[in-house]
């Protein structure tokens, strides 16, 4: 069960940050976002003008590292295997 759970939180992860990348939309709002995220300006500017996809840039470095599983969770999104770990009952 857990490991069903784990590959399933890695595709809820990505679809976070899928539609986190998608509800910013425009480029200048990217750039903001991630330099507010901790991404120096260049990089900023160069990954926001990415012609890749939602779903390939979702699990890119330029997701992967700012929008990490520890801002999700401060974010206030669940982990079903976390919740798991939490309520399973121990042998």
């Amino acid at each position: 069960m857990g490991k069903l759970l784990a590959k399933i939180d890695e595709w809820y992860r990505r679809r976070l940050r899928m539609v986190i990348w998608k509800q910013w939309k425009r480029i200048k709002t990217k750039h903001q976002n991630l330099m507010k995220l901790g991404i120096k300006k260049s990089k900023a500017l160069a990954w926001a003008n990415t012609r890749k996809g939602y779903w390939h840039t979702a699990n890119s470095p330029i997701l992967s590292t700012t929008l990490t599983n520890e801002r999700l969770k401060l974010a206030g999104y669940l982990f079903l295997s976390d919740y798991y770990q939490k309520v399973r009952i121990k042998t």
